[in-house]
């Protein structure tokens, strides 16, 4: 016997239908976007472009940071000795703020102390110009963090008089998030000391 309830009921069951049909339809379109958006990912790392200063678009290719550790480990160094050594009245507050970013309380310490010597008075007061020339550095990746061992010659021009010095430090670098555009390598420089300063003479 057909009575108002078997009506509701069919009603509810066929709204129970719906509603699983629905949320199956949306899972599934849920997990096909986030596939598709994936494949998106990988596709633009791989196939990435690049515009150069005469127009021309530049095939780039995606690598593993691990591959060229070696040669970032270089470039962090070589910017963090040329910023905390190359020195100018006008430019060197801005350089050590930039070097402070490459290491930890070592570099920091070091600088105070240089700062209690008095080193960055005398290049106002005298209008020193210190222009690091050459850096290079010799580094163990195999090892963590990496040590390294960094020799840096730079000039003091003292108006008429240019004099030429080599510096030797070492320290370690410890591997850290990047940090665009202040610590764009994801490098620290830890341990930092000044081994030995020489006067070139030629």
């Amino acid at each position: 016997m057909k009575t108002p309830y078997t009506d509701i009921f069919a009603i509810l069951k066929l709204n129970r239908l719906v509603s699983i049909s629905i949320s199956i339809g949306a899972f599934l379109a849920i997990s096909y976007s986030a596939w598709l958006t994936y494949s998106i990912h990988n596709e633009a790392l791989n196939n990435a472009f690049a515009v150069d200063a005469n127009g021309n678009v530049l095939s780039l290719t995606w690598e593993n940071k691990q591959d060229h550790l070696d040669v970032e480990v270089l470039a962090h160094l070589d910017n963090f000795h040329r910023y905390f050594y190359e020195l100018e009245s006008g430019t060197y507050e801005k350089h050590i703020e930039k070097a402070l970013w490459l290491g930890d309380q070592s570099v920091s310490d070091l600088y105070q102390q240089k700062k209690a010597d008095g080193v960055y008075n005398r290049l106002l007061q005298y209008s020193l110009v210190q222009q690091v020339t050459q850096v290079q550095s010799e580094i163990d990746i195999q090892n963590t963090p990496i040590p390294f061992r960094t020799t840096t010659i730079f000039k003091i021009n003292r108006g008429g008089i240019t004099d030429t010095y080599k510096l030797i430090t070492s320290g370690k670098i410890l591997r850290v998030e990047r940090h665009f555009p202040k610590n764009p390598h994801g490098m620290l420089i830890t341990d930092f000391y000044e081994n030995s300063l020489q006067k070139v003479t030629y």
